[in-house]
């Protein structure tokens, strides 16, 4: 599945580089969308496949904070992504004449280096939270991969203010941008609906039933992956979570955006002739 994931994803971004057709705002975002897949996938996955190979379950304490940091880094950043993502539906379906003058590249350039910095200090806040903790000595992770929430279960130090701190920063950093995108869907929508003809309303659905699945399935695990390590007492359940948002849903993006678009899809096969 990871090389799945990898190759899937570098189609994507080939695809869009090498062809003048997607030199676009959406297909911009939708590059930089792959390129944090992979990352986020490679945060986890290879140390995972190490493991399963050598028969070893460790990590080193280095090792897991590195884990922690780029996992929290990666996430963000893909939360953010779907946020501008879904701005730039907002401004293609409700403002369409003066799309390409609102969504610049500059302006484009600008939302995914903000995205990048704000991420960033998403991750440089968990890690300092995790790296305040004392461990009494070797510890079991119960899970495939260093998850900050179950380092703070395993802390033997006082963790209640990092607990509260963990979940505020979740609630913040993946409530606001999911409001951002309830908004845009609720203006898109009210747009959508005023269009007398039905054709054109599947028209402008259709342009962002992807980004609309990709949103439900990253959201949709996350929120799993949320629960099961702070009210589900199941490691299985918590593990299984994990995986598919780690693993799966990286895996999937691109075959949900290459399967509904056919921009995309035309663009694939031309890179997948070239390479053959």
């Amino acid at each position: 599945m990871y090389l799945v994931t990898m190759l899937g994803n570098l189609l994507i971004i080939l695809a869009v580089i090498s062809d003048s057709h997607l030199h676009r705002p959406m297909y911009f975002f939708l590059s930089n969308l792959s390129l944090a897949d992979i990352s986020f996938s490679s945060t986890t996955v290879p140390k995972m496949l190490v493991n399963l190979q050598t028969h070893s379950k460790s990590i080193t304490y280095a090792g897991c904070l590195t884990q922690v940091t780029f996992f929290s880094l990666f996430a963000s950043l893909e939360s953010l992504l779907l946020v501008v993502m879904a701005y730039d539906r907002l401004v293609a379906i409700c403002q369409p004449l003066h799309y390409l003058v609102i969504m610049n590249p500059r302006l484009c350039g600008l939302c995914v280096l903000l995205s990048f910095f704000i991420s960033l200090l998403v991750s440089q806040l968990h890690y300092l939270m995790v790296s305040q903790l004392n461990f009494c000595a070797d510890v079991e992770i119960p899970h495939f991969f260093c998850d900050a929430s179950q380092l703070l279960n395993l802390a033997c130090s006082d963790t209640s203010t990092n607990n509260i701190l963990i979940y505020f920063f979740g609630a913040i950093f993946g409530g606001v941008p999911l409001s951002g995108i309830l908004f845009s869907y609720t203006r898109i929508v009210s747009s959508i609906l005023r269009v007398p003809s039905s054709g054109g309303k599947y028209k402008a659905f259709s342009t962002c039933g992807s980004h609309l699945s990709v949103v439900c399935l990253f959201y949709g695990t996350g929120l799993g992956v949320y629960l099961s390590s702070s009210v589900s007492s199941s490691l299985r359940n918590s593990a299984v979570t994990s995986v598919v948002y780690t693993v799966v849903t990286p895996m999937l993006n691109p075959f949900i955006y290459s399967l509904r678009n056919r921009d995309i899809k035309s663009a694939l096969w031309r890179v997948i002739r070239r390479i053959a």
